[in-house]
């Protein structure tokens, strides 16, 4: 809906351009077309000014109303040349008309007089009035035209960008939507086949880590909206996952968290430090007798979260990631969250695996248009 302050300040302008426009044209005729020269004394030449703007006060108020109508519906109907000989009929009309007005309200305060009048308006003014009508009457015609253009031009790039922009913002959120929930099913039947493995031989062990497992998905379901969660928060599921996940390995699955003063208080990507456990989990603990030991240090400084989780597993080739991989999946959500201002460094070497997330530690998302 458009804005009426907006339409009238618009309106306000144009009049104001009107104005100037009847003002420099009652010079034009003052100086053109009423032999005012400079030893013209100033009260003839003020008479004389006077004169020329009750023209322009009968013509150009008229040609402000009617021309941008006409300009607007021969625009629909003809080409050029034809919708310029109809503005300037138009033109020629309104100044007939208007400096026939101008000449009775100059008899009616008495400045003609007598049975001349119409011979006087025949002989110069209707000569002068039509000139001067399609001099200004076509130049602002041009002008308001051009104008209405940039606007309109202007406005369909403010639209298009905005609808860019808008696209942007919903193409990123259901991208980030549908890679968090490829991530979250991912970790979700992981557990439950934990579970189902420890029914027969275990059935305390399942139920507990079916409670658990509840309260982990309480949760992630009350932060489904929230794409960036504080790192105590993060640090929680991770522990209740490690916590389920102790139930089917034992004594082979050792970890440690280790957060540094105030880091806790700042904000990560939710389900990012689970992603990267579960892989040292899956890769170093799951296929090796002896388990392996996870690590988790985490630390703020210039701005910043750094988070390291390190494993003393077999390790892996970083460069050999496949697509779809927690890894890969994570750079993805990074990109969408912080662009090119997040870094995940992978070191796979033989005997250990570390990676590192270091994120801006921001309390809100940036949104796609500002990146």
């Amino acid at each position: 809906m458009p804005d009426p302050r907006s339409s009238t300040a618009r309106g306000l302008r144009y009049w104001l351009r009107i104005l100037v426009t009847m003002i420099a044209a009652s010079i034009v005729v003052t100086l053109a077309f009423s032999g005012v020269s400079s030893r013209t004394p100033p009260r003839q030449m003020l008479e004389a000014f006077a004169v020329a703007m009750v023209f322009s006060l009968s013509i150009a108020p008229m040609l402000a109303i009617v021309l941008p109508r006409v300009t607007r519906a021969v625009a629909c109907r003809f080409t050029f040349p034809f919708d310029w000989a109809v503005l300037i009929a138009t033109m020629v009309t309104i100044a007939l008309a208007g400096s026939f007005v101008a000449i009775l309200i100059l008899a009616a305060v008495g400045y003609l007089h007598g049975a001349g009048i119409i011979a006087t308006w025949l002989k110069g003014s209707l000569k002068a009035s039509i000139i001067v009508t399609l001099i200004f009457g076509i130049f602002v015609t041009v002008l308001e035209t051009m104008r209405a253009r940039l606007n309109e031009a202007t406005v369909a790039l403010a639209t298009k960008e905005r609808d860019e922009a808008e696209a942007r913002r919903l193409a990123a959120e259901a991208q980030l939507a549908s890679i968090e929930s490829r991530v979250q099913p991912h970790f979700l039947f992981n557990t439950l086949n934990s579970i189902a493995a420890l029914v027969h031989d275990d059935p305390a062990g399942a139920e507990r880590m079916t409670g658990q497992l509840a309260a982990l998905l309480r949760s992630s379901l009350d932060s489904t909206a929230m794409p960036l969660v504080t790192l105590d928060e993060e640090l929680r599921v991770v522990r209740a996952y490690l916590d389920i996940e102790r139930v089917r390995f034992g004594d082979r699955l050792r970890y440690a968290v280790d957060v540094a003063n105030g880091a806790g208080a700042l904000q990560v990507p939710r389900m990012a430090l689970q992603t990267l456990v579960e892989n040292s989990v899956k890769y170093a603990v799951s296929p090796r007798r002896e388990g392996a030991t996870i690590a988790v240090r985490a630390a703020a400084s210039n701005g910043r979260v750094r988070v390291t989780v390190e494993d003393d597993g077999p390790g892996f080739d970083s460069a050999a990631r496949p697509e779809g991989h927690g890894l890969d999946l994570l750079e993805r959500r990074l990109r969408i969250l912080f662009g090119d201002r997040a870094l995940l460094s992978v070191d796979g070497t033989a005997g250990r695996a570390s990676v590192v997330l270091d994120v801006p530690s921001e309390s809100r998302i940036p949104s796609p248009e500002s990146r």
